[in-house]
């Protein structure tokens, strides 16, 4: 029997141990080419095979129609994309809106700005970002390029509820935290992005997913590397791409769509946050989560203890019982719990029987 400790870490996360295990299975031999997915060719008929059920899984679990939209796989992360979506988008004397909700909202905002005009529609640093803005707190520029949030923070532990009603501007969205975790109407973004790590699979692939009607607005005078029209007539093969990380997606998509897809999905990690959320509030004050009740998010549940010694003891507590990566992040501080797709209810009831047992030593 292998050791599995339950990984809560944000990013790269814990992966489906079916999809590690049909890895490992194929890791020497890809069926039956005596090489590994690692050692084969990025333009060989196996890996372009790879690349297109790969394309057709995201679109069909989002719901979306490649007649529509075109699915992009890139490097470079989340951060790439900040200076990516306003280097195709943002031309010479326009605006772009940018919504602020944590610090990689905020990341994204101060690329935009090396390269145009920035304008802040709504912004919840004043509480720390510990909640998202209702859509009477959202006030767009006069004609803005397009709009760009952050659907799930994962330092704050926040997460939007509701898409916010733009009109005819672009809405494109930072989710690399969140997508895939719940339905949603997809087709109200032009454009969205996420870093595989927390979601999608391992390190290394960057996921775009782009309306074509707006890749046709794309400005043609940039470096071919950064242009999403050359990544897109080059069926993201301009370069050569992560191979491995790309074939791990692949399977981590069919796991969820075996798992029921995302209305499936959507209820099991509703079930897994409720567990840790109900000890949260039932604490007497003793956990005292970050984000308010409303704005909760399911895939990164952040709180705090009375004390600073008392939260040291906690995260070194529970990884002797095999719960680790729940340290918080350092602006935010003490407890982080990232629950993932592809964390399993087992672990999450773990942790939250910890949390009780705690609760009553140190409370």
């Amino acid at each position: 029997m292998v050791y599995r400790v339950y990984n809560f870490n944000p990013g790269p996360a814990t992966l489906p141990l079916t999809v590690l295990q049909e890895a490992q299975k194929e890791l020497l031999d890809y069926r039956g080419l005596g090489m590994s997915v690692m050692e084969i060719s990025h333009r060989s008929r196996e890996f372009e095979e790879i690349v297109n059920s790969a394309e057709a899984l995201m679109l069909e679990l989002l719901g979306l129609s490649s007649e529509e939209y075109q699915v992009l796989f890139l490097q470079g992360g989340a951060s790439l994309q900040f200076a990516m979506v306003p280097l195709n988008f943002l031309p010479p004397g326009a605006t772009a809106d940018y919504i602020i909700t944590g610090s990689f909202a905020k990341k994204a905002s101060q690329e935009a700005e090396m390269l145009g005009k920035v304008h802040v529609a709504a912004s919840t640093k004043d509480n720390n970002f510990r909640s998202i803005p209702s859509q009477d707190d959202i006030k767009l520029s006069e004609s803005p390029a397009y709009i760009h949030l952050t659907s799930n923070n994962t330092i704050y532990g926040t997460q939007w509820q509701y898409i916010p009603d733009c009109g005819e501007v672009p809405l494109i969205a930072d989710m690399s935290s969140d997508i895939l975790s719940r339905e949603l109407e997809m087709n109200r973004f032009f454009l969205v992005y996420a870093g595989a790590q927390k979601n999608l699979g391992p390190a290394g692939v960057t996921v775009v997913i782009i309306k074509k009607s707006l890749l046709d607005q794309a400005s043609k005078n940039i470096p071919a590397i950064l242009s999403y029209k050359a990544h897109a007539e080059a069926h993201s093969l301009y370069n050569t791409p992560s191979s491995f990380s790309v074939y791990i997606l692949r399977l981590v998509l069919n796991w969820v769509k075996e798992k029921g897809g995302l209305k499936a999905v959507e209820e099991l990690n509703n079930r897994k946050a409720a567990l840790i959320y109900n000890v949260i509030d039932n604490s007497g004050g003793f956990y005292q989560g970050h984000a308010v009740r409303e704005d909760r998010s399911a895939m990164n549940v952040t709180f705090r203890l009375p004390d600073d010694n008392r939260e040291k003891a906690f995260a070194e507590e529970a990884a002797r019982e095999g719960l680790i990566g729940l340290k918080g992040h350092r602006s935010v501080g003490g407890i982080r719990a990232s629950i993932y797709n592809a964390m399993p209810l087992e672990g999450v009831e773990a942790l939250a029987n910890f949390m009780k047992e705690f609760l009553n030593r140190k409370g």
